[in-house]
């Protein structure tokens, strides 16, 4: 198999998915570099990267991308990293300033206002600073580690994936692991490439893994170790089952009801079922 060029995230929340690629366990066949959620969008769609974990948003709007199947950074109810900080309650909000970081949780804030609480509200994007963008607008988005070692007291604060949680009922699918079409022409193993990166996340999640995880980045992103470990271990889901796919068929349906994308994509995924085995012909 040709090297396979893969665009991570340097968040927290990643570092499960990512333990083989860590611990070099997985052989010569990638080539990874880190950066940020929508950054990894952007060179799947040049083409800089054949592989990436995208936002979910992204997946809609870059054509011939298949999805590595029951793996994903999700979460049942309380996220604890996608946070909007406000100096007023939600109702009262007229502005909020969007981290550029990420798509995906910047159109979960937008479908949040337009489809249930009121609408109106102006948006502006800025770099994840919570002072300054509370200094030019009544609330901060604010996602992945900055959210999570954010100074939050004496703010109102929504933990977005939990507001969805009660108001839709369904959990909520931030991203998943995407490759292009075009290298899988390249690179027709695509049922091995399923397997390292579902066993990476396994080894990931390994108890004694977690722990290694835990001492590594508590005092990385300062926040407490037994605050890592219930993140990793109970507010991140990483698998893509029946319920996240329902939650992530409803934002797509919600996003495109408010044209923030043209219509649902349809989910495709590895490995080479009749309908892969068409496209690669």
């Amino acid at each position: 198999m040709a090297q396979l060029r893969v665009s991570a995230i340097s968040f927290l929340n990643t570092a499960p998915l990512m333990w083989d690629f860590a611990h070099d366990a997985v052989g010569p066949g990638f080539h990874v570099h880190y950066t940020i959620p929508s950054q990894c969008a952007e060179e799947l769609r040049e083409g800089s990267a054949d592989i990436g974990i995208i936002p979910v948003f992204t997946y809609a709007l870059i054509p011939d991308l298949v999805i590595i199947p029951d793996i994903a950074i999700a979460t049942k109810g309380v996220v604890r990293s996608i946070l909007l900080i406000s100096k007023v309650p939600v109702e009262q909000i007229r502005s909020v300033a969007l981290d550029t970081s990420s798509r995906t949780s910047v159109a979960l804030t937008k479908v949040l206002f337009e489809k249930f609480w009121g609408g109106g509200r102006s948006f502006i994007s800025h770099e994840p600073d919570v002072e300054q963008m509370l200094a030019k607008s009544d609330a901060a988005l604010v996602i992945g580690d900055p959210a999570l070692r954010a100074k939050t007291a004496g703010y109102h604060v929504y933990d977005l994936a939990t507001e969805w949680k009660k108001l839709t009922g369904k959990p909520f699918v931030f991203a998943v692991w995407a490759i292009r079409m075009a290298a899988l022409r390249d690179n027709v193993q695509a049922t091995e490439v399923v397997e390292i990166f579902q066993r990476s996340r396994d080894n990931g999640l390994k108890r004694e893994h977690i722990e290694e995880l835990v001492r590594e980045w508590s005092p990385k992103i300062g926040i407490s170790e037994q605050d890592v470990r219930t993140y990793l271990t109970e507010n991140i889901d990483y698998h893509l089952d029946a319920a996240n796919l329902e939650g992530l068929a409803l934002f797509f349906q919600y996003a495109a009801e408010l044209k923030l994308i043209d219509k649902p994509p349809d989910l495709r995924f590895l490995p080479a079922h009749s309908w892969f085995a068409k496209q690669v012909r």
